[in-house]
């Protein structure tokens, strides 16, 4: 018997403790920072270099994240709503003011995220001065990972699937009332940055740590935003404004980072980008 479709109906929500409920996108993200430390934590011993900084790194990074992700859903795909009226509070409250509704901070965008990232690491490079090119060359492949198990906790939450299809692996997500087969573009993602994790950590790994600073992360800039912007052709509109548009928000916020990656990468082919680890004559003991 062939497969028509993949009928999808998976609970959002992994466990239940009396009025407390883990989701297993949550269960991703916590997976997205305790592997990111060990394999961040095996990069420092791997190239000798202190990793008294690490922890301070890891906060830094969890914050960005959380703040700009928030942020940029809220001012990219729905600024008529958060920015009026009594809304402006809903993007830093878990729940709906008017009905008192647990919302768990629906809505989250990856291109706030990297932007708050890159923030993150330029605050974090005046404290303790250690080379931005090195550093996001290393981040960049554990955020690849990221990527992947973040999109797997959109696929439970049956969130952000694409439009119809005939195609076999079609999901029909039950549990939003769909009934025809729809683009699982979660997966097609998640697969994308899995692999752009697996050729970044082999890249490194096959080099031993010894890359040319910032081509990695032009590289890896141009993958995964060219990945997420021929994506976006298969997905719904999130928001109402996307409609009859060319393109949709997330590929023309995907366009700058591109860019920036072809840049970088012509940028550290000529030499042009500072190589070590640490600036200001700063030493590792």
């Amino acid at each position: 018997m062939l497969i028509n479709a993949i009928h999808w109906n998976v609970d959002p929500v992994m466990l239940h403790l009396g009025g407390f409920s883990l989701r297993w996108y949550s269960i991703g993200f916590l997976l997205t920072f305790l592997v990111g430390y060990l394999i961040f934590y095996r990069m420092c011993k791997r190239e000798k270099v202190e990793v008294r900084y690490l922890d301070s790194l890891v906060l830094y990074i969890f914050v960005a994240t959380l703040v700009g992700a928030r942020l940029g859903h809220c001012l990219f795909y729905e600024p008529d709503f958060f920015l009026t009226g009594e809304h402006w509070l809903e993007i830093f409250l878990p729940f709906n003011l008017r009905t008192g509704q647990f919302t768990g901070y629906q809505g989250l965008a990856s291109h706030g995220a990297a932007i708050a990232i890159l923030i993150a690491i330029w605050l974090y490079n005046r404290r303790f001065h250690v080379n931005v090119w090195w550093l996001l060359d290393r981040l960049v492949i554990i955020i690849a990972l990221a990527g992947c198990f973040i999109r797997l906790g959109n696929l439970m939450n049956s969130e952000i699937y694409g439009v119809e299809t005939t195609l076999p692996w079609g999901f029909i997500y039950e549990r939003n009332g769909e009934t025809v087969p729809k683009h699982p573009t979660q997966l097609y993602e998640a697969l994308s940055y899995l692999l752009i994790f697996l050729v970044s950590y082999g890249v490194y790994l096959r080099k031993d740590g010894k890359l040319h600073n910032g081509r990695l992360f032009g590289w890896w800039l141009i993958a995964l935003f060219g990945a997420r912007f021929l994506i976006e052709f298969l997905k719904e509109e999130q928001v109402e404004f996307e409609k009859g548009m060319a393109l949709d928000m997330g590929q023309w916020l995907s366009v700058p980072f591109i860019l920036a990656g072809i840049l970088l990468v012509f940028l550290s082919h000529k030499g042009l980008l500072k190589e070590g680890i640490l600036e200001k004559g700063d030493k590792d003991k």
